[in-house]
C-alpha cells in the first residue's frame, strides 16, 4: 500500500529542490545582466545605463527574495509571511522606480502603487509583531 503522505512529501521536496535550482540559475544569470549592464553607462547615457542596471538589481532582489521563501520553505515546510511580503514589496518598489525613470504613470497609477506600499508595510509590521514564533 501507498503511503500517501510520505509520497505527497517526496514529489513537494522534489518540486521545491527543482526551483531552488532555476532560481539559483536565475540568480547566476542576473548577476550575469548586471554586470553587462555597466556597459550602457558607457555606451549610452549615464541616466539610461543607471535606470537600467537599477531595474536589473531590483529584479535580482526580488528572485532572492523568492529563493529565501523556497529555501526556508525546503527546511520548515511552511511559508513565512514577512518573505512573501518582502518579495512583494520589492515588486511594487521595482515597478514604481521603472516607471518614474521613464514617466510613464499617471498620477492615479502612482497614488494606487503608494497605497498598496502603505498597505504591505503594516501587513509587514504585523507579520513580526504577531509571528507564531514568539507564541
Amino acid at each position: 500500500m501507498i503511503d500517501h503522505t510520505r509520497f505527497f512529501k517526496k514529489v513537494t521536496d522534489s518540486i521545491v529542490t527543482i526551483i531552488l535550482y532555476i532560481l539559483l540559475v536565475a540568480l547566476i544569470a542576473g548577476m550575469i545582466r548586471v554586470l553587462l549592464d555597466i556597459r550602457f553607462v558607457a555606451v549610452d547615457s549615464l541616466e539610461a545605463g543607471f535606470r537600467q542596471i537599477v531595474a536589473s538589481v531590483l529584479s535580482l532582489f526580488i528572485v532572492i527574495e523568492f529563493f529565501k521563501t523556497f529555501a526556508d520553505y525546503s527546511k520548515h515546510e511552511r511559508i513565512k509571511l514577512t518573505y512573501i511580503t518582502d518579495a512583494t514589496i520589492l515588486i511594487v518598489m521595482r515597478e514604481i522606480t521603472v516607471g518614474l525613470y521613464s514617466q510613464s504613470f499617471e498620477y492615479q497609477m502612482l497614488f494606487a502603487l503608494s497605497a498598496l506600499m502603505f498597505v504591505l508595510g503594516v501587513l509587514r509590521v504585523l507579520a513580526i509583531r504577531y509571528s507564531p514564533e514568539k507564541f
